[in-house]
């Protein structure tokens, strides 16, 4: 995700989530630590091209520190569900977990929100909790979910 990214970023995020929205100003705080060596975001977008034409359908984004990444935000355009696009998204997020040497991953998601959740559940993330009200204005609470990073180093056992 890039500055450009934003308004097309924002109008998929007040379709989608109409009553907590993020803003302008929060994109771009979150992009303002994706770049450099000392980085601790990551923030991608996903287009469709049709009739030559490409349209923003989907973004995700990580942060990342001490170990622990937490999933900020991840979308799909409503015409997207179904697809596999929110697993992509996600994919690329835990990607970069692991490039960022993170041992755990965490993310809240809406507690009606069963279709996130199944996703987040078929990549191994585990219920651990929930934050009351999180979700505002609409005072819905978020279930915490954690996923463990296991690194399988393939060729480091000794043979006979």
């Amino acid at each position: 995700m890039r500055w450009w990214d934003i308004a097309p970023v924002l109008e998929l995020e007040h379709e989608l989530f109409p009553e907590d929205a993020w803003s302008a100003g929060m994109f771009w705080s979150e992009l303002a630590h994706a770049r450099g060596p000392g980085a601790t975001r990551h923030y991608v977008v996903a287009e469709s091209f049709e009739n030559g034409e490409g349209r923003l359908v989907g973004y995700a984004g990580l942060a990342a520190a001490g170990g622990l990444a937490d999933v900020q935000t991840i979308a799909a355009a409503r015409d997207q569900w179904g697809t596999g696009l929110g697993a992509r998204l996600l994919t690329d997020l835990l990607k970069h977990a692991t490039a960022f040497e993170c041992d755990e991953v965490l993310l809240e998601v809406r507690v009606d929100n069963t279709r996130a959740q199944k996703l987040y559940e078929r990549f191994g993330f585990e219920p651990i909790g929930f934050r009351r009200g999180y979700y505002q204005p609409g005072n819905v609470d978020a279930l915490v979910m954690r996923l463990t990073v296991q690194e399988h180093v393939q060729g480091t056992e000794e043979t006979d």
